[in-house]
């Protein structure tokens, strides 16, 4: 049920739906006002609305006056014409002419644009001549359009074109109108022809004198054309026979000089020969002379390469063994002597660094006992002598082994080099001991000497304890 019942609908629709072509406007007017539809479709609801159509196509027709018409000179004139008018497109214009034509045939339509279309032409032909009518119909049609215009847009229309077809008259006036051009044409035509003849004659008999004239010209020319012609064969022929002559002795000259310098290029060319027979014997003896010279070089440099070069060459490896020899001997020796010598010092700055710690802790005791006497004092100093000279060679106690590498002559030299280095060190214990406790021992011993009667001094007795002290803990010292 549901599908019959949308296409009733849909009948009903269609029923209801007006459509036009793009030549055709459809006027719709009732409950919902006027509309115009162009080109397309709306839907025309019945008893509450109607419509019509109206044409927009070009109408074409003719505008053929039934009563003369009278020119500006007062000639009567019969003009045909015929015009294309259509609805203008907008839709302004399209209600207008409906208002206007749209309950009227096309007959009717076309009988009240062909008056308004006659009244226009006939006041335009009034001011003009026969002569521009027939001369100027473009002209005529623009008028009657520009007049046309105002009036047919009132109606909703426009003119497309308006053409002149034909303007005839009754008193012959047109075909008389051009009877004088005709007979002022012919007359011209006839003054022209016979000009045309004369001009023919005169130019045929001035081209036959120009042609006897050019003529006679042309024989004067090739006689004169002629005479020189010989005139220049008897010199060319002249000419030949001097070049020929000069060319013949030319010849003969060329023959005795060619003559000549054969004789002469072949005693050359013998002299030559010899020459470069010369030339090669010499050049053969160089050769040879190059060849010895070469082999005697080569026998020098064979010697040199087999005798001379391998006894430098062995001289020469000799001296650099030798060479390398003491250079690793020497530097072996400096090194070792470099490593000990930084071995004691460092350890002597750890043995110094220690001393003046414990030279700072018996400052500290010797201010705790500032009650002692000068006496014991100096014997606590003295007992402590040995250990420090101990401390000092306690380094030496643990090299396995010294070499010793005498460099100079002087009595300081070698092992007695190393004996002077440790007396010196053992010399310098007293000044240790002034700078760590601030007691100046030498000055001590000078006033006991001075008091006990000379006792041995302190240098000796510090050399003779560390010379004790080297012995006892340097057993290695015993290997040179």
């Amino acid at each position: 049920m549901f599908i019959v019942a949308v296409l009733a609908l849909m009948g009903t629709m269609a029923q209801l739906f007006r459509k036009v072509g793009p030549n055709e406007a459809l006027i719709v007017y009732g409950v919902r006002d006027t509309r115009v539809v162009k080109g397309g479709g709306t839907v025309v609801f019945p008893m509450v609305e109607n419509f019509r159509q109206l044409s927009l196509e070009l109408m074409s027709f003719d505008v053929a006056p039934t009563q003369d018409l009278y020119t500006k000179q007062g000639v009567a004139v019969t003009v045909e014409a015929v015009a294309q008018i259509k609805v203008r497109s907008d839709q302004e214009s399209i209600l207008t002419a409906a208002e206007q034509f749209l309950t009227k045939a096309p007959e009717e339509r076309e009988a009240l644009i062909r008056l308004v279309m006659e009244g226009h032409l006939r006041g335009i032909i009034g001011q003009l001549t026969v002569e521009q009518l027939v001369k100027e119909p473009e002209m005529v049609g623009e008028r009657v359009r520009a007049t046309c215009a105002e009036d047919l847009n009132k109606m909703g229309l426009e003119v497309i074109s308006f053409t002149i077809k034909e303007v005839r008259d009754q008193n012959e006036y047109i075909t008389n109108m051009g009877r004088p051009d005709v007979a002022r044409i012919k007359r011209d035509a006839d003054i022209a022809q016979a000009e045309a003849e004369r001009d023919t004659a005169i130019r045929k008999a001035q081209a036959e004198r120009e042609a006897a004239t050019g003529r006679a010209l042309a024989d004067q020319e090739r006689v004169l054309a002629e005479t020189l012609s010989e005139a220049k064969q008897a010199e060319a022929r002249r000419e030949l026979a001097i070049k020929q002559a000069a060319y013949q002795e030319d010849i003969q000259t060329q023959k005795a000089k060619a003559d000549k310098a054969y004789e002469l290029a072949a005693n050359v060319r013998q002299q030559q020969v010899a020459i470069e027979a010369v030339k090669i014997d010499i050049a053969a003896r160089q050769q040879q002379i190059e060849l010895e010279t070469a082999e005697i070089a080569r026998r020098e440099k064979e010697l040199q390469a087999t005798v001379l070069k391998p006894a430098e060459i062995e001289r020469q490896r000799v001296e650099t063994l030798a060479h390398a020899e003491n250079m690793r001997l020497s530097v072996e020796a400096d090194g070792q002597a470099s490593a000990i010598r930084a071995r004691g010092e460092a350890e002597a700055a750890i043995i110094f660094r220690k001393g003046e710690a414990d030279a700072n802790a018996r400052r500290l005791q010797a201010e705790a006992y500032q009650g002692y006497t000068q006496a014991a004092l100096i014997d606590k100093l003295m007992s402590l002598l040995p250990e420090i000279v101990t401390a000092m060679a306690a380094p030496l106690a643990r090299v396995d082994k010294i070499t010793v590498v005498s460099t100079g002559n002087g009595p300081a030299t070698g092992l007695h080099k190393l004996s002077e280095d440790l007396t010196r060190m053992a010399a310098e214990v007293p000044t240790l001991l002034h700078t760590l406790t601030g007691v100046n021992l030498a000055q001590w011993l000078g006033q006991l000497r001075a008091v006990d009667g000379a006792p041995p001094s302190t240098a000796s007795t510090t050399n003779h304890r560390a010379d004790a002290a080297v012995d006892e803990t340097s057993p290695g010292m015993k290997e040179v």
